[in-house]
């Protein structure tokens, strides 16, 4: 088995730093340490904190399996809910801890650093395209309402999961979660009564 690179040591350690203490608080020198590599290493590989951050943000979002919503040989209901029941349970398995990185990024720095906030609102446009895509299909397979927007319901769906993923995450329960996918599969997302 080949040896992982420096690089890759970085990369790991801080995407486990980020995601558990946040952005501010894990420093280069925090995340070298974690990855057991000396410092001055770093910056023979990032630029700086703020680019490894985005670096971590892009990888984060290639373990999202947004590729799932696209898979037509599945139901867009049940890719949409299959979806959900995958993020749901990476929560639980976190025990609720860590949320989402794009949330995470987002609340703490969107403020600070425009080319973090950009990569963060790239990351949610694209969950938001996959999500209008599978529930495209379903307006269009007649599984939902024919007046339901897939653009404007795949907001409304990615801003609820966050939502619930805050409060999840602030009550160590998934409760919230539970809430969400009442709300969302058996209520807003249902066959239109025959007429």
């Amino acid at each position: 088995m080949a040896r992982q690179s420096m690089r890759a040591h970085i990369v790991d350690a801080a995407a486990e730093r980020f995601h558990t203490h946040g952005y501010n608080a894990a420093g280069v020198k925090d995340i070298t340490d974690a990855a057991g590599v000396p410092k001055g290493s770093f910056y023979n590989h990032f630029e700086s904190k703020e680019a490894l951050a985005v670096t971590i943000l892009d990888l984060y979002g290639q373990t999202r399996r947004l590729e799932d919503l696209a898979d037509e040989s599945v139901a867009p209901l049940a890719r949409l809910r299959g979806h959900f029941e995958f993020l749901r349970t990476e929560q639980e398995g976190y025990d609720y801890a860590r949320g989402c990185l794009l949330g995470n990024f987002g609340a703490e720095i969107g403020d600070h650093s425009d080319v973090l906030r950009e990569q963060v609102q790239q990351g949610f446009a694209h969950w938001r395209e996959a999500l209008a895509g599978a529930l495209a299909d379903a307006v269009r397979l007649g599984d939902v309402d024919a007046a339901l927007d897939p653009q404007t319901t795949a907001l409304f769906l990615l801003s609820a999961w966050e939502g619930a993923l805050l409060a999840a995450r602030t009550g160590r329960s998934g409760a919230p979660f539970d809430a969400f996918f009442s709300n969302i599969f058996e209520r807003l997302l249902q066959r239109p009564a025959a007429s």
